[in-house]
């Protein structure tokens, strides 16, 4: 049997914990940050968890981190 691709897009999008949780980072990071206060920006740092809903799918596409 073939090996199975990672999609490198999910690979770099989602984390999995030591425990085996799917993680994910807020979205809105990347750019026009300065208007925002410093706690805002802080708060944009943290992980959360992905959705039960999406949990089975992201771990078809990254198959070796889930």
């Amino acid at each position: 049997m073939p090996k199975l691709k990672t999609h490198k897009g999910t690979s770099q999008r989602f984390h999995v914990t030591g425990s085996g949780k799917l993680m994910r980072t807020k979205h809105g990071k990347s750019h026009l940050r300065r208007n925002r206060s410093a706690r805002a920006r802080r708060q944009y740092d943290d992980l959360l968890p992905v959705a039960r809903a999406d949990r089975e799918r992201i771990k078809k596409l990254i198959p070796y981190g889930a």
